[in-house]
């Protein structure tokens, strides 16, 4: 059927190799971390989500960015099921009120916000016109941020889960 396999993951080295179709022609593009098809959900989160959820949990701005073309497998890694394949997303919840219950010391604040960038369009996953473009700005003390983004407070796992079947709902399919 003519299809060629371009893309080579090296895992240990976080390298992707791109090969130009019918050449050995090459590109490498390196990353922090690169994932194959054999990647386990748990694993994944441990690697990555983790340590971004412990530096927003000491204050800073984190993101976990899934990019990729239709049905390659990013809303099963970041949303998963809701068994052992539990993707990103809801791992972060668990991590994020089990350190804050353990914290009785010091207050917190969560603020949950879901948007899609899609077509190179960013939408409010949360708004009650889902469809509405939004615009990104730069705030020269605030940095970058999506101007009229919803962000509500939410107080555990259950008002998170809640937020992400909402904005599941409105979701970009192709």
């Amino acid at each position: 059927d003519n299809r060629e396999k371009i893309v080579e993951l090296d895992v240990k080295e976080g390298v992707a190799r791109v090969r130009r179709p019918g050449t050995s022609d090459s590109k490498d593009f390196t990353f922090d971390a690169v994932y194959d098809a054999n990647t386990v959900q748990s694993n994944f989160y441990d690697q990555t989500g983790y340590p971004v959820v412990e530096s927003v949990l000491d204050g800073y701005n984190g993101t976990i960015f899934a990019y990729g073309q239709t049905g390659t497998g990013k809303t099963h890694t970041m949303v998963g099921r809701p068994d052992d394949l539990q993707g990103v997303i809801p791992r972060t919840f668990g991590h994020i009120f089990n350190t804050i219950n353990m914290t009785p010391n010091r207050k917190f604040l969560v603020r949950a916000s879901y948007l899609e960038i899609y077509n190179e369009e960013i939408r409010d996953l949360l708004s009650k016109n889902p469809k509405q473009k939004l615009e990104l700005k730069d705030h020269p003390d605030g940095g970058v941020f999506v101007k009229d983004l919803s962000n509500l407070i939410v107080k555990g796992v259950d008002d998170l889960t809640q937020v992400m079947e909402v904005g599941q709902k409105n979701r970009s399919v192709a």
